[in-house]
């Protein structure tokens, strides 16, 4: 065969399997470590449910990795998304109301909450809890207002920007208390102080105090759900209890998902929400659901997007309520 037929022959063989090598590439994903990132610190909703999921997920896609990075109510970590950069194909992240709220709160963040990511699945959806010390004088909601109204007290939060810091603020300006916020890096550093009666309440996630008021060390004073939750079906809705106190109209709630960096592969997402479907239909993570007093969210992709955008919406609601904004 002359030798300028054999490179055209040789030409045609590569670019024939050029395709296929791609598709083979394509399908490899990932390539590296997955890097799921917390933007709070350890000891907290956010951490638990994500060393939980990474230790599902990674049956599904391989290894993944949890790293913690607090600062400034989430949005250090999530600023650190938005920017992408080496590796970000392979990094996600735990968001949770931070990721709404900080845009109300703070107003020169260097991203959009909701155009600069990809949202691949929102994962559970969980009501907060208004808890006081065992010890504490006050045993119902109309107790603490009542002496909050003539008293100072001191709430906790996970740190500015968070679902608890707001539902404090809300509490605070709906019933015309006087009530100082007391941030810490996370319900980590947050739940010693509360326990101990460092501080008079916090409006917690339910997983970070429900054994706790299971145990007897906290009160539950009321859930901040619209209803009831069952794993608390005692503990009545602030809604419905401070209904003559004002808080009628009183409803917030914390959801956890998994976002990205928006340059993030379609097929890396679409590999992620398929693995996150596995790994929500787990036994596991339905018995750790049930411990923790959440309920599985169903959202993905662009319905996961618009569930964010309304969240922004509410959350620019509630500051204005409370004058943060």
């Amino acid at each position: 065969m002359p030798l300028t037929m054999k490179r055209t022959l040789s030409l045609f063989l590569l670019a024939a399997t050029l395709p296929l090598a791609s598709l083979a590439q394509a399908a490899e994903w990932p390539t590296d470590t997955v890097r799921l990132v917390v933007p709070y610190a350890p000891g907290g909703t956010t951490d638990v449910l994500s060393r939980k999921v990474a230790d599902l997920l990674q049956q599904q896609i391989g290894t993944v990795v949890v790293e913690n990075r607090p600062g400034a109510g989430s949005t250090m970590a999530t600023g650190q998304l938005a920017r992408g950069g080496r590796g970000a194909d392979h990094t996600i992240l735990m968001a949770s109301p931070g990721h709404t709220i900080g845009p109300v709160i703070y107003k020169k963040l260097p991203y959009e909450p909701v155009k600069d990511f990809k949202f691949i699945r929102n994962i559970i959806e969980i009501p907060n809890v208004m808890v006081v010390p065992a010890d504490s004088p006050y045993n119902s909601v109309e107790e603490f207002i009542e002496a909050a109204k003539t008293k100072e007290m001191t709430f906790s939060s996970a740190g500015i920007g968070s679902s608890i810091h707001m539902s404090g603020e809300l509490f605070k300006t709906m019933t015309g208390t006087q009530m100082t916020h007391v941030p810490f890096r996370g319900s980590g550093e947050a739940l010693p102080a509360l326990l101990s009666g460092d501080v008079d309440v916090s409006f917690e996630n339910m997983p970070t105090v429900l054994s706790h008021i299971q145990s007897g060390k906290l009160k539950a004073l009321a859930v901040t759900s619209k209803e009831a939750s069952p794993y608390l079906p005692d503990v009545e809705p602030l809604s419905k209890i401070g209904a003559d106190l004002g808080l009628g109209e009183f409803v917030t709630t914390a959801w956890f998902g998994l976002i990205a960096d928006d340059q993030m592969s379609d097929q890396a997402v679409q590999t992620l929400q398929t693995a996150l479907d596995k790994v929500m239909d787990d036994q596991g993570f339905k018995d750790f659901a049930a411990q923790i007093g959440g309920e599985p969210a169903s959202e993905e992709g662009d319905d996961f997007r618009d569930y964010v955008a309304e969240d922004v919406q509410r959350w620019q609601r509630v500051a204005g309520q409370a004058e943060l904004n």
